[in-house]
């Protein structure tokens, strides 16, 4: 039997797809996340989709089965980027969606950190920032520190929408 009669046969018996084939669910059995968000964006607007990545993040796990409770998670954002810009006080009546969706991820107990390095070269100092805000000396140098104690690293990669999910389902 050539090679080629041999496939056919073998996928008569065992197809591959149909109707009856379906997707398997397996319900993850996901322990307490300990995670550093890595914000470098080049428009400020795009927090407001890294913030969504957060809530995908965490949704999840405070839905049953898992049922965990905000301080059993963990979870750090690292803001360097021109987001920055994006929690300066002084620029609150332009970020307000961003900063309130911040304030209520911080309220369930995320650290929002922003990089001294970067704050310096928006001539931003520690008071120019929202209560919610933790100035670090480096972003880089924090995120290689979680990273080391066991952290995941996530970086938000931001891109622009150019379908409908009608469009292409």
């Amino acid at each position: 039997m050539a090679n080629k009669d041999l496939l056919v046969v073998i996928l008569l018996l065992f197809p591959v797809g149909g109707a009856e084939a379906r997707a398997e669910f397996e319900q993850t059995p996901y322990e307490e996340p300990r995670v550093v968000f890595d914000f470098y964006f080049d428009e400020p607007q795009k927090i407001n989709s890294a913030l969504f990545w957060i809530r995908s993040l965490t949704a999840p796990l405070l839905d049953s089965p898992y049922d965990m409770a905000p301080e059993m998670m963990d979870i750090k954002v690292i803001i360097h980027g021109t987001e920055i810009v994006t929690v300066a006080k002084h620029n609150l009546s332009k970020y307000r969606e961003a900063v309130d969706r911040m304030r209520y991820y911080a309220s369930l107990g995320v650290e929002f950190r922003v990089c001294g390095l970067a704050a310096q070269d928006y001539g931003y100092s520690p008071e120019d920032f929202h209560d919610f805000i933790i100035m670090t000396p480096s972003a880089i140098t924090d995120l290689a520190h979680w990273q080391q104690r066991g952290y995941a690293l996530i970086a938000p990669k931001i891109m622009v929408k150019k379908y409908a999910i009608e469009e292409i389902r």
